[in-house]
């Protein structure tokens, strides 16, 4: 009897314990910081961003200051990372060169994202023909050979007399950031359309419809906030590949033209002079190598973050 009267109090005290909630992006940082790699992948993203947007006032000289005297400088203490065959500071390069690749690639994934989220959402919600036109669509960009399309259509957008006369030297970035959109959204389509399929019938989107909201209303409001998770990662990993895509592009010539420097541009005029300076190569081949490693494993591990059938 005495027994089971303090076997009584103990539940009784330990269910009037008040157990602090747990968010669910609480548990998805928990889950986050254990990859320390991928922490670490932060740290270099944020590194590389605040040296884009820092470059005008870290960086030593202007981009475009031509020294024929001192081309292909080594190391010293007036050009850290040498010069070019142009005499231009390599490290002044490579920051402006961060600011044109990275701003390209978030652009790109940016507006690719919000084409493709809202497609996949609108063809997920809309059953019947809304969604035959907008996945078939979606399936015959996904079967379009990518990189050859890219080259096509960068090369045609910047013939255009009309263009260059309106946009200067801004239309390369422009271009690039447009086809690489045109061409980037689909696989968050897929994923936004699947994961709104999974929810149509959950409890708040029944819910919404019971009180009369719209279908513009339950889509942005409740069937793309819990599509969020697959958005995530497919955002952090589609960045990486559209550097690497940009870079490519830049490096045959049809990507950032000269003399707005970019990392691809920049191992394109590094390439006839690699065995009389191949750190002109080294330095952006790096740079696009770090981000892109960097960003890959933040993305890894956010997709085992955001995994629901991880528990700690």
């Amino acid at each position: 009897m005495i027994r089971s009267e303090a076997h009584s109090k103990y539940w009784a005290e330990e269910e009037s314990l008040e157990l602090p909630e747990t968010g669910q992006w609480t548990m998805v940082w928990r889950r986050f910081r254990h990859h320390r790699v991928a922490v670490f992948g932060v740290f270099v993203i944020v590194a590389f961003f605040l040296l884009a947007i820092l470059a005008p006032w870290i960086a030593p000289y202007p981009p475009d200051k031509i020294d024929l005297l001192h081309t292909f400088g080594s190391s010293t203490s007036e050009h850290w990372l040498g010069t070019d065959d142009l005499g231009r500071d390599a490290l002044t390069r490579l920051l402006y060169a961060a600011r044109i690749s990275l701003l390209t690639a978030v652009s790109a994934t940016v507006l690719s994202t919000i084409v493709g989220v809202t497609v996949g959402a609108i063809a997920g919600y809309n059953r019947g023909w809304i969604e035959t036109i907008l996945m078939r669509f979606t399936d015959l960009m996904l079967t379009l050979p990518t990189l050859p399309l890219l080259l096509i259509f960068s090369k045609m957008l910047r013939d255009l007399p009309a263009l260059q006369q309106a946009f200067g030297q801004a239309l390369s970035v422009m271009v690039i950031v447009g086809v690489l959109t045109i061409f980037g959204w689909m696989q968050v389509a897929r994923l936004v359309y699947g994961s709104v399929l999974s929810l149509q019938e959950r409890e708040f989107t029944v819910a919404a419809r019971a009180v009369g909201a719209s279908g513009w209303q339950i889509i942005f409001r409740h069937l793309i906030p819990n599509s969020m998770a697959p958005i995530i990662v497919a955002v952090t990993l589609g960045l990486g590949a559209r550097i690497v895509l940009e870079a490519s592009l830049s490096f045959l010539g049809l990507g950032i033209m000269p003399p707005t420097p970019s990392w691809g541009n920049m191992l394109t005029g590094a390439q006839a002079y690699i065995w009389r300076n191949p750190f002109l190569a080294f330095y952006p081949g790096m740079c696009i190598f770090l981000i892109v490693l960097a960003v890959n494993f933040v993305g890894d591990a956010l997709r085992d973050a955001l995994d629901p059938r991880l528990r700690l």
